[in-house]
């Protein structure tokens, strides 16, 4: 991971500021805008990323993107993560600030991976049973994911429950390799 401990001491910087001001979850919604736009967007990385681009022109770049959507406080974190030359890290510190943020308000992200869309009463039901499982609020990333047969992957907070239908055909195939099976004459 790139830029691991810059990532985490600018978000927690960012996080104590805006607990300070009790504006956590506004700026955690702003985080969530900044890092969708970063990941989306490559032009953008590349911009931020160039060193023959002036620090100031990188900044107005990132006033004009973000000024209209953002509160002040992320809007002056931002400006400021780039004139310290690190706006090539803006993804990675709004990723660290979302999940101090879950750490701390006791929340857990959940990855639901299938291959179409469910009903949201089953997103329901496998946000309890984690809830349960983990004695924490939970918060679900639905994932499609075309190339999978059918079922459902759940990961969260280093565990997974795997019930694809590649999964079972693999674990079938596995047992009947070992050929249990004998003939009686």
């Amino acid at each position: 991971m790139k830029g691991y401990r810059v990532n985490i001491n600018y978000a927690k910087a960012l996080y104590l500021l805006a607990a300070e001001l009790r504006q956590e979850e506004r700026v955690v919604q702003d985080m969530r805008l900044v890092g969708d736009v970063c990941r989306e967007n490559h032009l953008l990385n590349v911009t931020l990323d160039n060193p023959t681009l002036r620090e100031a022109r990188k900044a107005s770049i990132v006033r004009e993107l973000f000024g209209p959507h953002v509160s002040d406080i992320t809007l002056a974190f931002l400006v400021f993560v780039t004139r310290k030359r690190r706006a090539v890290h803006l993804r990675g510190i709004s990723e660290a600030y979302i999940d101090l943020y879950r750490n701390n308000h006791n929340m857990v992200l959940s990855e639901v991976r299938t291959a179409t869309e469910m009903a949201q009463d089953v997103y329901e039901d496998i946000r309890h049973k984690v809830s349960d499982y983990t004695g924490k609020e939970v918060e679900i990333e639905k994932v499609l994911d075309r190339n999978m047969l059918g079922g459902v992957c759940i990961t969260f907070d280093n565990n997974m429950y795997d019930a694809r239908l590649r999964t079972k055909v693999d674990r079938l195939r596995k047992e009947f390799s070992r050929n249990v099976y004998e003939k009686r004459l």
